[in-house]
């Protein structure tokens, strides 16, 4: 297809477009003549997938040629390849590591997967962006004066697991490796807002039914 469909099957404007082609999101078309190129359904899919990024999960445009810049890395291993595009995702800071209440946070969360016997988890604690950010809201959560112990996580976690097991089985039903890791970035930028969201209906569903409407 021609710039002019490729814009009307998107949505996104040629202007757009070519920003993102300029930007390094979009590999290049097949160039016909020295003005015109072809594109196919591959970069409609990528296309697709930079607008959800930028437009719904406010990833920016740096971050974004980024996380692309892994997904496309076929010379990586699978595992490090969806660790790679995942962790180029906006993060949490590092915490204060000298402030006490991060200290307990942590050393309760390094407790909170030996109890869950996640041992992949219990290696990466020092580079992990999600245990990092585990530790900063248990940290926040006990200057509150409210400590979420491992034991009152431990059954949260494992439904996480639960819901991991579901994320693994949808990404391995796609065919290429990376479809496979689109569906891991969409998961960060896209599913987790979902499951939010499902969680929040949930709660407003469990409170009608305990204490009712007034």
């Amino acid at each position: 297809m021609r710039l002019a469909e490729l814009s009307e099957r998107s949505g996104v404007s040629t202007a757009t477009i070519k920003y993102y082609l300029r930007e390094g999101l979009l590999p290049p078309g097949r160039q016909i003549n020295a003005t015109t190129a072809e594109y196919d359904e591959d970069h409609l899919r990528r296309l697709r997938l930079v607008r959800a990024m930028i437009q719904v999960g406010k990833v920016p445009v740096a971050t974004v040629r980024e996380v692309l810049g892994h997904v496309d890395d076929d010379s990586l291993p699978r595992a490090m390849r969806l660790g790679a595009a995942v962790w180029a995702l906006p993060q949490v800071p590092e915490p204060d590591a000298d402030d006490e209440f991060v200290l307990g946070a942590r050393a309760a969360m390094e407790e909170l997967l030996r109890t869950l016997g996640w041992s992949n988890a219990q290696a990466m604690t020092n580079v992990s962006p999600a245990f990092r950010s585990l530790v900063v809201a248990a940290a926040a959560l006990r200057r509150l004066g409210y400590d979420w112990s491992p034991e009152i996580l431990v059954p949260y976690a494992r439904l996480m697991r639960q819901v991991a097991e579901l994320d693994m089985a949808f990404m391995e039903s796609h065919m290429s490796e990376a479809e496979k890791a689109e569906v891991a970035v969409l998961g960060v930028v896209l599913v987790e807002p979902m499951l939010q969201a499902l969680h929040r209906l949930a709660q407003e569903e469990e409170s009608t039914r305990r204490y009712g409407c007034e």
